[in-house]
């Protein structure tokens, strides 16, 4: 039953945490990032820890984190998918549930701007920095760069997104940024998605840090997506976002933009862990059909 094996993790975190970075050490790493297809499916958990819990009209769909694991450790057993992206509270759970064998695992590592704080564009590095990620024996690291020109904040979060990107190539470890440009809207913030913004954004993204060799993005499924993705040569995962109304469109939209030469596969979390009809082995096995 999962509950005994939850209980064990809990047991463990209480009595024996030095276990985690035995864990680590021993976990069997994932021989590329891409699979033998070139290819790339990860699962992204790291949501709560930026105070964002909602899943489509739940508003703490992601609160219960026994569940949540349950279903990440579904998703991961799915064939096909290649790993998954998370902050260290749950990667952890899951290096303790013997779930990241053979995966590849990206470290979450900008988590400060908290969602619907004054300070969001603050986006503060509160989660792995490139070292802990090279030490853990994890594949790479993901940073979130919001670019809001009338918030000052957004230089100091960029100037952190670039050292990141640099020390993680400084380790050959790669480099996952999600740009967008963004705006306060009525005192909440809201990402441009139209393409032109997205052209900006992706643009601005590639040229951070010393070097981009390791440098990877995350792009939302938006119009003329050939026309966005010509901006920038770096290999990229398509962002699954939110749980969508009509899966079946949004699953139609990522099948067109994977056609696209840079476009290496997908990275989704609610999209895929909570489905409008909460299936999640059919989700994750619909996403990863579409490469």
């Amino acid at each position: 039953m999962f509950s005994d094996r939850l209980a064990e993790v809990i047991k463990t975190r209480a009595l024996r945490p030095e276990l985690v970075a035995e864990a680590a050490a021993r976990r069997a790493r994932a021989p590329s990032v891409v699979g033998p297809s070139g290819r790339l499916v990860i699962v992204a958990a790291d949501h709560p820890a930026r105070g964002s819990l909602r899943a489509g009209r739940k508003a703490l769909a992601m609160a219960d984190r026994a569940e949540l694991l349950e279903r990440l450790c579904v998703a991961l057993g799915r064939p096909g998918v290649g790993g998954v992206l998370g902050t260290a509270d749950i990667l952890e759970d899951l290096l303790l549930l013997g779930a990241l064998e053979g995966k590849v695992v990206i470290g979450s590592m900008n988590r400060g701007g908290l969602s619907e704080a004054v300070f969001e564009m603050d986006d503060r590095f509160t989660g792995y920095d490139a070292a802990a990620i090279a030490r853990t024996g994890f594949d790479g690291g993901k940073m979130l760069l919001r670019i809001d020109p009338d918030d000052p904040a957004t230089a100091a979060t960029m100037h952190a997104c670039a050292q990141a990107v640099s020390g993680l190539a400084e380790r050959k470890l790669m480099a996952m940024v999600e740009p967008f440009i963004t705006h306060r809207v009525d005192g909440r913030v809201s990402n441009d998605l139209s393409p032109d913004a997205m052209i900006r954004a992706l643009s601005i993204a590639s040229g951070l840090g010393t070097t981009s060799a390791y440098t990877w993005l995350k792009v939302p499924v938006v119009e003329d997506m050939e026309r966005v993705m010509s901006a920038s040569t770096l290999p990229a995962v398509l962002l699954g976002g939110e749980v969508p109304d009509d899966p079946e469109q949004a699953f139609a939209g990522w099948q067109k933009a994977l056609r696209l030469p840079n476009v290496m596969g997908l990275m989704a979390g609610r999209s895929l862990l909570y489905p409008a009809d909460d299936d999640v082995a059919a989700a994750v096995d619909t996403a990863v059909g579409l490469l």
